[in-house]
């Protein structure tokens, strides 16, 4: 399961340079929320999930990492998702707002001018 886990990782995270790398606003908008979906797979696989054993605290069982999963890479990945879809709004906005702007897709805007010529 770590190697398809690893694999997966990987893959959405050279989709995610590949795409961040194109002349296109929506590529780079898809290629970073590919590389925030990389991220947030990884920092779960970080609280070394086993199945069967609880994420709180319980009564009568040890506190310790060897009787429970650890919530905090949980909590960080539910924190990530939000500031992820907030940041992928923003983004999603500010390049309608330069496609309005400059007539063109394109981040760094050459498209329109050579056109223009």
């Amino acid at each position: 399961m770590e190697i398809a886990l690893a694999s997966a990782i990987g893959i959405l995270v050279a989709a995610g340079i590949y795409l961040l790398l194109r002349a296109r606003s929506f590529d780079v908008i898809l290629g970073l929320t590919l590389l925030s979906y990389a991220t947030n797979l990884l920092i779960f696989s970080a609280g070394r999930l086993v199945p069967g054993k609880p994420p709180v605290l319980r009564s009568g069982i040890d506190p310790t990492l060897a009787n429970h999963v650890d919530p905090i890479p949980q909590a960080l990945v539910l924190t990530a998702i939000v500031i992820s879809f907030a940041m992928t709004a923003v983004i999603l906005v500010l390049a309608m707002r330069g496609r309005a702007d400059n007539g063109s897709d394109h981040v760094d805007g050459t498209e329109s001018k050579e056109r223009d010529r």
